[in-house]
């Protein structure tokens, strides 16, 4: 295998960061994307597949694929891939190409997904882009939704043995752009079937520091007293919902 360009050393290092998400990498007027990002963006956006291997003897399955867009219209390229699910991470030049010595500093400066957007022009103007979290312990489920761009806030929760069939009416009702599980729920099949099928939400697995019960009350409790939003979070399962935005 031949040995990867210094650039395409700092792309991979920094795409293993973000595994998750479509790299936008920028290099001059373009943000550039590689590999198998290349071949999602170029299926979902209808670009070119292009390549910077040129060596002789490859073929064309061989050579690294990559496609772009310029960085004064990427936004509505990025708006296309969040409306259809996936998380984009920016990777910016941090210093002027010009001026650098060697390979020019970058990194990620945002990460746009489906739930996170404030941007108009990602948004729907007559609905609400939520973002849901779930948490579940023991048959009992809290959930809380959240739209970022307009501040509109919602909890509760469910419980008993069908506690995941009330889960799924609750996000039929408010369709969130994407979620976060936790607990009991991340391997619900009826919630991750709704998210995924139904909704087609972009769907994520909360860690265990996320959903901290003491780590989630500490959030609140110091958010209470501006807030006052304690009383409405009364369940534990309810709290660890709450606190993921914190």
């Amino acid at each position: 295998m031949a040995e990867l360009t210094p650039m395409m050393q700092q792309y991979r290092a920094v795409k293993e960061q973000n595994p998750d998400c479509l790299l936008f990498f920028r290099l001059g007027d373009f943000y550039e994307m590689f590999e198998d990002d290349a071949r999602v963006a170029s299926r979902e956006l209808d670009l070119t597949l292009t390549t910077r291997d040129h060596a002789k003897g490859k073929s064309a399955e061989e050579k690294t694929p990559m496609c772009g867009v310029p960085y004064h219209s990427s936004e509505s390229y990025i708006a296309r891939l969040v409306a259809k699910g996936y998380k984009v991470a920016i990777c910016e030049q941090m210093e002027d190409p010009a001026l650098a010595k060697g390979l020019v500093k970058r990194d990620v400066i945002r990460i746009v997904t489906p739930g996170s957007v404030t941007e108009s022009s990602m948004l729907t103007e007559s609905q609400n882009n939520y973002y849901a979290c779930l948490f579940t312990e023991d048959g009992v489920c809290g959930l809380a939704f959240c739209d970022v761009s307009t501040g509109a806030f919602h909890v509760t929760q469910t419980s008993g043995e069908d506690w995941a069939e009330s889960a799924c009416n609750e996000l039929g009702s408010f369709l969130p752009a994407e979620a976060l599980l936790g607990g009991e729920a991340t391997e619900s099949e009826p919630v991750n079937a709704v998210l995924r099928q139904r909704l087609g939400a972009c769907v994520n697995r909360g860690t265990d520091a996320q959903f901290d019960l003491a780590r989630c009350a500490a959030a609140l409790t110091r958010s209470s007293a501006r807030r006052n939003r304690w009383s409405r979070c009364p369940a534990p399962s309810a709290r660890r919902a709450h606190c993921w935005r914190r």
